[in-house]
């Protein structure tokens, strides 16, 4: 067990180039399973997540090379067998994105149900009512999902609610279904049109349509291509917020303004600093800034995965804020640590006139211990303690908070940062922390 011991107070000021995007990386290495024959990939992320694709895909048979800076070449046309071993369920949420490329090959698909961070029950119903929808039958046997289909057949599939990972696995397994398929209510999120420009170029034929609308005519097969991963807008808002949290000044190489504009809106508003140029985009801290309310939704709304990193530079902003959770059900495990830093929030549900319309995550997986948006006052000092990781986003969070305490902060279960984020303690001592990992 890996730990993080951080000591507080220090600006940051510097340089940072944005790796490949985590929810792009690992996706696309499953996606170009759907060929036969050598995929490149570049502008890799050296994270976890990326390695334990990598494991799995080994153990199926396929292989997945590393050639120069930043490239993997991944060919599963050797694949011998259909089922990923249970053992990877509890570290990826990728599971389910096998079944596509597996029946593609093999006809049959035997995957564990996926684990990852503990934000919530995740609406994976919304992935296997898409293969259904193709005529594939899914069946589940305790923490094991079968999928089986001769042939997938194009369909018009309607998502109830917004899904990120299930609109992406809707269009992996309708690339090569025969005939048509027309996806509803689909996610518009920059990963997703990363997938969609990857396989179109690979030979699919998929097209945007207006109104999250997507449609794709199968086609018989794929064909290996070369493809640069999108940069990591998660990545991008980390350390924009450790900028303007810190009084630093940082420039974010590679960062596209389209993936953030919902961030930089909200930025202007607290009075936080950044400049676009042909560079990335410049982050700096001018001064006292304000309170912001937010409300996460889904592209091209606030992102959840921001929200957290958002309370932390709300405890140091001037008035009150909320914080309304609305695409995962129970995301505000990190606000006990941060009530330990000294920080003022509080945790309740709002009154919303239209619960199921409105928030896009199952209520029947709600819980009444759960608590759906955060108030915050600020400004209020934060002093160092010992904290533990809960999931991905919340360790970041955590680090950004020690980074602005008074005193030294421990924080255990690193492990989860990285998997989704390449050397941060690194990137951040060279910009000017004080980090040691252990």
């Amino acid at each position: 067990m890996e730990k993080f011991i951080i000591q507080g107070g220090r600006e940051l000021h510097g340089s940072v180039r944005l790796g490949g995007a985590k929810n792009s990386s690992f996706k696309l290495m499953i996606a170009s399973l759907l060929a036969q024959g050598e995929t490149r990939l570049l502008n890799i992320p050296l994270i976890n997540d990326v390695e334990i694709t990598r494991q799995i895909i080994d153990h199926l048979g396929g292989r997945v090379r590393s050639a120069g800076e930043r490239l993997l070449c991944v060919d599963g046309t050797n694949l011998t067998t259909n089922e990923v071993p249970q053992r990877f369920g509890k570290h990826s949420r990728a599971s389910t994105m096998f079944i596509a490329p597996l029946l593609s090959r093999f006809k049959k698909a035997v995957v564990p149900l996926p684990g990852g961070d503990k934000i919530g029950a995740r609406p994976l119903d919304r992935h296997f009512a898409v293969f259904k929808a193709l005529g594939a039958t899914v069946t589940q046997r305790g923490n094991v999902v079968v999928v089986s289909a001769d042939r997938l057949t194009g369909s018009h599939y309607k998502f109830e609610k917004n899904s990120h990972t299930g609109t992406e696995t809707a269009i992996m397994a309708a690339v090569l279904a025969v005939g048509k398929t027309i996806l509803e209510n689909a996610a518009a999120e920059p990963e997703v049109d990363d997938l969609i420009t990857f396989l179109t170029s690979m030979g699919a034929k998929i097209q945007r349509k207006p109104g999250r609308r997507i449609e794709i005519i199968g086609v018989k097969k794929l064909i290996p291509t070369i493809h640069r991963i999108m940069p990591d807008r998660n990545e991008a808002v980390s350390f924009a917020c450790a900028a303007v949290a810190t009084g630093g000044d940082i420039i974010v190489e590679n960062a596209r303004e389209e993936h953030l504009k919902a961030f930089l809106h909200k930025l202007e508003e607290v009075g936080g600093g950044y400049e676009v140029g042909s560079f990335g985009i410049r982050f700096y801290h001018q001064g006292a800034f304000r309170s912001v309310d937010v409300v996460t939704k889904p592209y091209p709304g606030f992102m959840t995965d921001w929200q957290p990193l958002w309370a932390v530079l709300m405890t140091q902003a001037k008035g009150t804020a909320i914080i309304h959770e609305t695409v995962h059900n129970n995301r505000f495990q990190y606000v006990r640590d941060l009530r330990k830093m000294g920080a003022k929030i509080s945790l309740f549900n709002p009154k919303v006139t239209n619960p199921r319309r409105f928030y896009n995550f199952n209520l029947q997986d709600d819980r009444p211990e759960y608590r759906h948006a955060a108030k915050i006052q600020g400004p209020t000092p934060l002093k160092g303690r010992e904290l533990k990781v809960h999931d991905l986003r919340a360790g970041a969070t955590l680090v950004l908070a020690a980074l602005i305490a008074k005193g030294q902060s421990t924080i255990t279960g690193v492990d989860h940062i990285d998997r989704g984020y390449e050397n941060l303690d690194g990137r951040l001592i060279d910009l000017g922390a004080s980090i040691k990992r252990l």
